[in-house]
């Protein structure tokens, strides 16, 4: 099924069957119903770690949660990685649709706008695909939360491992806009801390680049040994290729994909790929638990490689519908601030992350999982392409409660 920006799709939760319905015309939603919105990039720079996928994730949930005395809708819009428009959207669901959670998010702009407004009109937003760790910090509101990583867990676990590994001088290639910024900013603070130096950095506009040379030519130029990727998705896929044709890695200079996904590997192929490391949440191959909800997902997404934001969106949904029904659907759609304490009050536990909990800023905690890209020749199957180099646990994995700044924490 292929979704665009004018789609809706409403999954009840006893059925697997999922209708359409033209964006903007939802029906009027019944008593005993809940609706989730998947608000995602289904068409621009993220649509690989997000789109189509991450709809079948999140209906994968719906499905398993199994029936209940409620229903489930799910609604599905393209935000274009632009805030002004997933405002737009987002307001309308809520005022109109009577959207009760929004989902994804992807672009950390689009997650930061979209998080005041949900706190304003007391729904909820779990940000699965968004980077920006001031979502738990100046930015937390007691309506949203944080699910699958962070640009401090990206720096703390990719930066660190290499600067470890010799890398002590970094030039940044930084998409510019809320998440590159902050991925740099928070990479920067752990290459500093372990005695490395920031040679410089350029900042590239988001979305529309392509052609990245002339930034690549200007980080070599820097004498840096690393070349920190801040920015995801085809940005980062464009950056690899295009160092890779240039041949930056023959001359020693190493990359650092800052964040980097399955779906971006699989994009670029083991032989450009390989040897390059990446720091993710989830990976189907870890144990039985991720190898049997990896299958099932693909059953309803297709033959493709499931990432960790759409890995995040399943276990995200599958915590709100507990939630929902330990509160009642009635109170659950009259607070979102009371829902989202009652998800945070509950233990997490599904196939994608296993236990969990969720801290009192509304970060999901799990470990972090370094990985370093196999040979060609290592890999024994269709995305088999990770070597787990070392696991960080998740009360290391994410930055100290007491140093986000959060408003919450700190009354």
């Amino acid at each position: 099924m292929i979704l665009d920006r004018r789609t809706i799709l409403r999954t009840g939760a006893a059925a697997a069957a999922a209708g359409a319905l033209p964006f903007g015309s939802a029906r009027a939603q019944p008593g005993n119903a809940v609706r989730i919105g998947v608000l995602t990039d289904m068409s621009g720079p993220y649509r690989d770690i997000n789109g189509p996928v991450t709809v079948a994730c999140a209906r994968l949930a719906v499905q398993e949660f199994g029936p209940r005395d409620f229903e489930v809708d799910v609604l599905v819009a393209d935000h274009q990685n632009r805030p002004d428009v997933a405002l737009n959207i987002a307001r309308q669901w809520y005022d109109r649709d009577g959207v009760d959670m929004v989902l994804s998010l992807a672009a950390s702009s689009v997650a930061l706008a979209v998080a005041e407004l949900t706190r304003e009109k007391n729904k909820v937003a779990i940000a699965t695909s968004t980077a920006t760790s001031d979502l738990t910090g100046r930015a937390c509101t007691p309506n949203t939360l944080h699910w699958v990583y962070d640009t401090y867990m990206l720096a703390k676990s990719t930066g660190g491992a290499s600067v470890r590994a010799g890398g002590d001088t970094w030039f940044f290639i930084t998409a510019d806009y809320a998440f590159g910024h902050a991925l740099e900013r928070d990479t920067a603070s752990f290459v500093r801390a372990a005695g490395g130096r920031v040679l410089g950095g350029v900042r590239t506009p988001f979305p529309g680049t392509t052609d990245f040379s002339s930034f690549l030519i200007q980080a070599q130029a820097s004498g840096a040994k690393v070349i920190g990727l801040a920015n995801a998705g085809t940005d980062t896929i464009n950056c690899i290729k295009q160092a890779a044709e240039f041949g930056i890695t023959r001359r020693g200079i190493r990359l650092a994909s800052l964040l980097m996904f399955l779906p971006d590997v699989h994009a670029l192929g083991l032989q450009t790929a390989q040897g390059l490391i990446c720091t993710e949440s989830f990976y189907w191959d870890l144990n039985d638990r991720t190898r049997a909800f990896a299958q099932r997902a693909r059953a309803l997404a297709g033959q493709v490689p499931i990432g960790m934001s759409q890995a995040g969106d399943y276990s995200a949904t599958l915590h709100y519908l507990k939630a929902v029904a330990s509160l009642g659907v009635r109170a659950a759609r009259a607070s979102g601030a009371e829902t989202v304490a009652r998800m945070k009050a509950m233990p997490t536990d599904d196939d994608a992350f296993g236990q969990g909990t969720i801290r009192p800023d509304g970060r999901k905690l799990h470990p972090a999982y370094l990985f370093e890209v196999k040979r060609p020749e290592e890999s024994r199957g269709i995305f088999d392409y990770y070597k787990l180099l070392q696991t960080t646990p998740p009360e290391e994995a994410f930055r100290p409660l007491d140093e986000g700044n959060c408003p919450l924490v700190r009354s």
